[in-house]
């Protein structure tokens, strides 16, 4: 109880010491409070001298321990905005990847349709009744197929305008192991006869460019 009072009195000195402006401004009743105070405080500098330096150096330790303090929340706060920069531009990768892979899927998308009208020739893999691959063919443009009214799903691979390209495109596939592969013709996305595709005359090899 002693040592608050002490406190107590050494900081009303101290604050009237260095702002005196601030004692003009009390009432009579809080000007006659602060004389007592003021007095009790020196007569217990008096009798204990070195009480106050005491106090003195406590509250210098106290302020440099809240200036520390004070300082690692500022660091706290800058790696947080850190963090923040980081997540932002992670962000922006991201959307900037989502896009990318948007426009990929649409360049894919047209490039699907452009090889679908007319007549192409595709190379088929295999036909199966239980094995369902469709959901492959939305991210690969390549890969395709068609389904059968008796359940039969046949499965084809690239877009060619040249026969003899599909045909050489079959021949890889055949020394890599599908044994079953063929070609198949195709006009505006529609599976036709090789008799109809070629109307009749004898295969020639062209120029033509491949859309596989």
């Amino acid at each position: 109880m002693k040592n608050k009072l002490f406190i107590v009195c050494v900081l009303v000195v101290s604050y009237l010491a260095y702002a005196p402006e601030a004692f003009s401004k009390l009432s009579k009743a809080e000007k006659k409070e602060a004389k007592r105070l003021r007095k009790q405080a020196k007569a217990l500098i008096k009798k204990d001298p070195f009480a106050f330096k005491k106090m003195t150096e406590e509250s210098k330790s106290l302020r440099g321990e809240v200036a520390s303090l004070t300082a690692r929340v500022e660091e706290l706060e800058n790696q947080i905005q850190d963090k923040d920069n980081q997540l932002a531009e992670s962000k922006r990768i991201i959307e900037q990847q989502s896009n990318r892979l948007n426009e990929i899927q649409n360049e894919s998308q047209n490039i699907n349709a452009k090889y679908i009208k007319g007549l192409v020739f595709r190379v088929q893999i295999g036909a199966f009744r239980k094995k369902d691959l469709t959901k492959y063919f939305d991210n690969n443009p390549n890969f395709g197929g068609e389904v059968d009214a008796d359940g039969i799903k046949k499965y084809t691979l690239g877009y060619f305008r040249d026969y003899w390209q599909a045909d050489t495109f079959k021949k890889y596939l055949r020394e890599m192991g599908v044994k079953d592969a063929w070609i198949v013709p195709y006009r505006d996305g529609v599976r036709i006869e090789m008799k109809d595709a070629l109307n009749g005359q004898p295969i020639k090899k062209t120029a033509e460019e491949s859309g596989f």
